[in-house]
Parts: structure tokens; C-alpha cells; sequence
């Protein structure tokens, strides 16, 4: 899951939501640095890795893109699953996707001397272009997969990723829909325990 699910999980807590945002920048003993909500929100970030990456779903959608990006197939569904779930957005909340993406912008803005050094940049490039609302359009998704490949060690095209998507969509929604309901009950599940 990329970064529209793992605050959309989160639930309406900000400070679950801020947390979740910035654990993929958080190493070791840094998350002492945190109140115990956004601590919550670290922890709950992990758990939905753990369990995405693990779902016989989330396996089987990655080796539709195995031959041609290999080991990046990963990455390039989490960015696709932001997709479906933005694209569909309306039947997983009832806040229209721009006034969600405005209040987390907003919330997380407040916070912004907390959000560790290596990710104040791409908070930035989120905000200012909008990326969760950009991952509901088959461009947006175009786009943002362009960007991801610039910033890899050796030359890649995540884009080309697309057509294949767009072709398999039919199949892959009705199955992400599946996943991200169990997803979501596995996180409400996890919160009892750790807020």
C-alpha cells in the first residue's frame, strides 16, 4: 500500500494518520522521539506492510508485472493500489477525495517540524502536487510511476507498468476490493491492541 491507504487506514485520528505517514522515515530508537498515538500510527504502518506483503492478492497482482520490473513489481502495485482505491474512492468513504486530501495536507502542514528530515522534501512534492488525489486518474498514476522510476539506482520506466493495469483492471479491482476489506478489519483489529 502506498501513502493514500496507509492514511486513509488510519482511520480519523490525526496523529494515527501523521504516524502512519512518517514510518517509512523513522529507524530505531527514533520513534521514542514520538507521543504514543503517532507511535500507534508507526506501528500500524508496519502491520499493514506486513500484511500486504504476505496477502496471496497482493502476490498474485505483483507477478502480473514480475517479467518486466522484477523485484520492483512491488513497489509499482502499492502505487497501483492508491490507484484503485482513489479511482473507487467513493465506495470506501463518504468524505469526497479532495476534502480528504486537503485535511490531511492541512493536519500534517501543522506538524511539519516532526516530520523527519528525509521526508520533508517529498511531503512537499505531495502537497504541492497533489498526489492523493492524482492517483484517481489512469495519468496521475502515469505520472507519479515516472517520477518513482527517476529516483531508481539503474534506468527503469515504472510508467510502461500502465497499460497492463488498465488492460487487467476488470480483474484487479473486484480482487483489491476483497483485500482492502480484510485490510481493514485486520487494522481495526490491530488498533485495539496498541491505542
Amino acid at each position: 500500500m502506498n501513502f493514500l491507504a496507509h492514511i486513509h487506514l488510519s482511520g480519523t485520528n490525526k496523529n494515527l494518520r501523521f504516524g502512519n505517514f512518517i514510518a517509512d522515515g523513522i529507524r530505531g530508537k527514533e520513534i521514542e522521539n514520538y507521543t504514543q498515538e503517532i507511535q500507534a500510527g508507526i506501528h500500524l504502518h508496519r502491520a499493514i506492510d506486513t500484511f500486504t506483503d504476505s496477502h496471496p492478492t497482493f502476490r498474485a497482482h505483483c507477478k502480473l508485472l514480475s517479467p518486466d520490473h522484477g523485484h520492483y513489481a512491488r513497489v509499482i502495485m502499492d502505487v497501483v493500489y492508491d490507484h484503485l482505491l482513489a479511482e473507487n474512492w467513493a465506495q470506501f468513504d463518504p468524505t469526497p477525495l479532495t476534502d480528504f486530501a486537503a485535511t490531511f495536507y492541512s493536519e500534517t502542514a501543522s506538524n511539519k517540524a516532526k516530520i523527519p528530515v528525509k521526508m520533508q522534501r517529498l511531503f512537499h512534492l505531495m502537497q504541492e502536487q497533489n498526489w492523493l488525489v492524482e492517483y484517481a486518474a489512469v495519468e496521475g498514476l502515469e505520472r507519479i510511476l515516472y517520477h518513482m522510476s527517476k529516483r531508481t539506482s539503474f534506468p527503469s520506466a515504472f510508467q510502461k507498468a500502465v497499460p497492463i493495469i488498465v488492460e487487467q483492471k476488470d480483474r484487479l479491482f473486484p480482487e483489491f476490493k476483497s483485500f482492502y476489506t480484510e485490510l481493514q478489519a485486520h487494522c481495526k483489529n490491530h488498533l485495539q491492541f496498541i491505542t
